[in-house]
């Protein structure tokens, strides 16, 4: 039988605890927005969950246009159906409440022609509700109320999944891009645990809490505080003012001593690096200082 043969997603979902409501999943595969490393812990569950509904949708699109040849009743194979359905809606919902927008790209075109070919009756869809947006990037050029609307709907109807699909988005962009301006990304890091403090202790209302977490991921996205000086116009120099101690002056001048004295393809080529290391050390004096920012200045594609 097709159930039978099938590796069902519900294998993992069984450890979700009852009532197994859809923010009882997202805790399972999410964890606690609270805890810096719960997304990086729970990654072993989203992805088997992931696999596990790919080898669904693949078995159900194997066998779609047979069923009736196979044995299967019009209300077994209606029950099916929904049950693939079901879990293709899940691994969008913890997709996107995980923000794991692009690790899922080679999967792709071949989950968008099973869809399209096999369980969806109406005109192709975008299998992310966001398209080639984050869920961030929808917050900024949409506003928070658009990207809300635009989540699937197991989640858009709960106030605390949005809460927490908002806050796991926002924590992503941090930890993956923590090392290109680590003072810049450590406050945002401890702003949003303050946001996420208050609105779990019920001490801003929830729109109060939109317009604080909206203003997090637009930070967040642009790389810069509303602080940040008008002269600072690209992300390098940004971040060298950032970790230099919010000294404009030196981050200008650490900035043009860079561009002046950089060699072509610098990045890996020890006596090339070194270039760039003193080009650093001219200004700052340290070699401390220099070795720091100088790993700081290797993630930035300016230079």
């Amino acid at each position: 039988m097709f159930q039978r043969r099938l590796v069902k997603p519900s294998i993992f979902s069984k450890p979700v605890p009852p009532p197994k409501s859809k923010l009882d999943y997202q805790h399972y595969f999410c964890g606690n927005t609270e805890i810096l490393d719960e997304l990086k812990n729970t990654e072993v569950r989203r992805t088997a969950l992931y696999k596990a509904t790919i080898a669904l949708i693949r078995a159900y699109a194997n066998i779609a246009a047979e069923m009736d040849e196979a044995g299967y009743s019009a209300t077994e194979q209606d029950e099916i159906k929904k049950q693939v359905d079901y879990y293709l809606a899940l691994r969008e919902e913890i997709r996107m409440a995980s923000g794991e927008t692009l690790d899922m790209k080679a999967y792709e075109a071949d989950m968008r022609h099973l869809i399209d070919n096999y369980i969806q009756a109406d005109e192709p869809r975008q299998i992310s509700p966001f398209g080639d947006l984050s869920l961030i990037e929808l917050i900024v050029q949409s506003g928070i109320a658009d990207a809300i609307n635009s989540m699937p709907k197991g989640i858009k109807g709960n106030k605390q999944a949005v809460a927490e699909t908002i806050e796991n988005n926002v924590r992503q962009k941090i930890i993956r891009e923590h090392l290109i301006d680590p003072v810049f990304f450590e406050d945002m890091s401890t702003l949003l645990n303050e946001v996420i403090k208050e609105r779990k202790a019920n001490a801003i209302s929830y729109e109060e809490y939109l317009k604080k977490i909206a203003d997090i991921a637009t930070k967040v996205h642009s790389g810069k505080k509303d602080s940040t000086p008008t002269s600072l116009r690209t992300p390098a120099l940004r971040a060298l003012y950032n970790n230099l101690g919010n000294d404009e002056a030196l981050a200008l001048q650490v900035h043009e001593s860079i561009i002046e004295y950089k060699p072509n393809g610098w990045r890996g080529i020890d006596t090339r690096e070194k270039v760039v290391k003193q080009a650093i050390y001219s200004v700052l004096g340290s070699i401390d200082e220099t070795e720091r920012i100088f790993e700081i200045v290797k993630k930035q594609a300016e230079y």
